[in-house]
């Protein structure tokens, strides 16, 4: 193998695959970087098993050939490289050579062969969403995504399909994000399918708010195109929690506050939390909520905000840190909270989206 490239293109095709390589991986060839060749363009691939990601850059191909490289010593050299043009050439024994303007670097690497093949997805149904939309999505729902390794089901995001609908629920088991959306083009075939928060993340970077990204769903594997980039992962098995059973239908009246103010003021109360005292606690009237915090050795506070609400008055708590997640992420500049009890969880409704969290202790 050998080609000609500059070197801006070079940092910008490690920069879409380098972030699942990991320098501790069990298997050596998965701290390395699949570089091969086809014409004038070169993919670069990288994995770590559970997630695969390539991408695809042009180059001037003086001979076609393929090699896996060190990924993180390979992308240091070439970002530190002057600038302009640079040429790598495989040699015997797995030898790289890399050159730039009076600067020579020489790395080993390993054959291809070694590399685990990336997944073939064949006379699979194409889904098609804009990103821009796909990206809210996964905006509104990842931050509810449990870390907890125990409840491995829970630690990715539920992508249902059915008909023209697209959902996205994710559950960490003390709150619920749920949103759908509407497709161009109905599918044939119901999907369901749980996709780790690390091929979300990945998904996420590569998204613009323009054009469409497709995706593909096999046995128990996704692939997803995004301009061009594919990301395949993973799917993670196992049944995900009836999320229908645990939401309540609407209640009203509904406690109206404008939503910066919202914001402003939990954050604010959070300020005195600690892993011991994590609760804050609402006090709701007719005309305004008091959100109040008293932490023993730490301090308290105390503030009221505007709100419109006709039903009775009550004291609930809740975590802040799972308010301030979601009121961050969200444009609606009102939003309504649906309280039916100080034991019984809050939710805020806005459109097609929904958050559900439960309250705590005060």
């Amino acid at each position: 193998m050998k080609i000609k490239l500059e070197k801006d293109q070079m940092v910008a095709g490690i920069q879409i695959v380098q972030n699942i390589v990991s320098s501790k991986a069990t298997l050596p060839i998965l701290s390395n970087m699949l570089l091969e060749t086809r014409s004038n363009k070169m993919n670069l691939n990288t994995t770590d098993l559970d997630i695969g990601i390539s991408c695809e850059i042009p180059v001037e191909t003086l001979e076609e050939g393929a090699i896996t490289i060190p990924a993180k010593r390979f992308s240091d050299i070439v970002r530190e490289l002057p600038a302009g043009e640079i040429t790598i050439t495989t040699k015997k024994n797995n030898q790289v050579d890399i050159e730039g303007n009076k600067c020579r670097f020489k790395l080993v690497g390993l054959p291809k062969e070694e590399f685990p093949k990336f997944p073939d997805f064949k006379d699979k149904e194409v889904i098609k969403i804009g990103q821009s939309i796909f990206k809210e999505m996964i905006r509104l729902t990842s931050f509810s995504v449990s870390h907890e390794e125990s409840r491995y089901v829970l630690n990715g995001i539920l992508l249902e399909i059915s008909g023209d609908t697209i959902r996205m629920v994710a559950t960490d088991g003390r709150r619920l994000a749920k949103i759908e959306r509407k497709l161009e083009t109905a599918i044939k075939k119901d999907v369901g399918v749980i996709i780790p928060l690390k091929a979300i993340q990945e998904i996420f970077r590569n998204l613009t708010d323009e054009g469409n990204i497709s995706f593909i769903t096999g046995t128990n594997q996704v692939l997803f195109d995004v301009n061009g980039t594919l990301i395949a992962s993973r799917i993670i098995e196992g049944e995900f929690p009836n999320y229908s059973q645990v939401i309540p239908k609407p209640v009203t009246p509904k406690i109206k506050i404008v939503t910066a103010d919202f914001l402003s003021a939990i954050r604010r109360a959070n300020l005195l939390s600690t892993p011991d005292f994590q609760a804050i606690k609402f006090e709701v009237f007719t005309d305004k909520l008091v959100i109040s915090k008293t932490t023993p050795d730490v301090g308290e506070s105390r503030e009221e905000i505007a709100a419109e609400y006709g039903g009775k008055e009550m004291i609930i708590g809740f975590n802040p840190q799972y308010l301030i997640d979601m009121l961050k992420n969200i444009s609606a500049e009102k939003i309504e909270l649906e309280l039916s009890g100080p034991d019984k969880a809050g939710v805020i409704r806005i459109g097609d989206y929904l958050y559900l969290v439960l309250p705590m202790r005060i």
